[in-house]
């Protein structure tokens, strides 16, 4: 039963909904990026998967992931419930060079982004990690676990990489839900000292 005084002011307060936030989720070709939406997103995720076809043998190298059958040509789209006051939005890039022009339409808006590295293919994670540093992304590096291990170890990964002390390099497990909101939520970390970094400079 609505009291007088809710009545007064307009009935009972209503909740406030949480605040939308947009991260990305980017890397190479095949080192996890659907999966890791795949594995925590709240709704059946939105993906752009297509069957690898003959028509891109010499174009796509799926020599270092033979097991690999199809291949996200446009973007992957989640969202996971952080609590009642966060929710983020998930979009996932396509990893092959020649969608490359559609990263700059999925970063707008973004606060942070998820690198995902396969510690065996090193290559294949510079341009990631070179398009966040010049666009000014607060990002993370995030090793994907392949199997349960990593082929080197963190510190010879950042060396690789070229990767500034100050940007956090961490480990998780793309099919492990709980490994990738622990990923994410050190993106938000990272993302919310930048800001208040930039607050102080004011």
């Amino acid at each position: 039963m609505v009291s007088a005084q809710s009545a007064e002011v307009g009935g009972p307060t209503r909740r406030r909904p949480p605040l939308p936030v947009k991260l990305v989720i980017a890397g190479g070709f095949g080192v996890g990026k659907t999966t890791t939406v795949g594995s925590i997103s709240e709704i059946s995720p939105l993906t752009t998967e297509a069957d690898m076809t003959s028509a891109a043998a010499g174009i796509d190298d799926a020599s270092q992931v033979p097991g690999k059958r199809t291949t996200t040509v446009a973007m992957d789209f989640g969202c996971i419930t952080i609590d009642e006051s966060l929710k983020l939005y998930l979009f996932g890039t396509p990893g092959q060079d020649r969608f490359g022009f559609m990263w700059d339409d999925l970063a707008i808006g973004a606060i942070g982004a998820l690198v995902i590295v396969d510690s065996r293919r090193l290559d294949d994670c510079y341009p990631a990690v070179d398009y966040f540093e010049r666009l000014g992304l607060p990002f993370v590096v995030a090793v994907n676990r392949f199997d349960g291990a990593v082929a080197h170890d963190l510190p010879s990964i950042r060396w690789a990489l070229a990767v500034d002390d100050a940007v956090p390099l961490i480990t998780f497990d793309a099919r492990d839900k709980l490994s990738v909101r622990d990923a994410l939520l050190v993106v938000l970390d990272r993302a919310l000292a930048k800001a208040r970094a930039a607050q102080t400079k004011r």
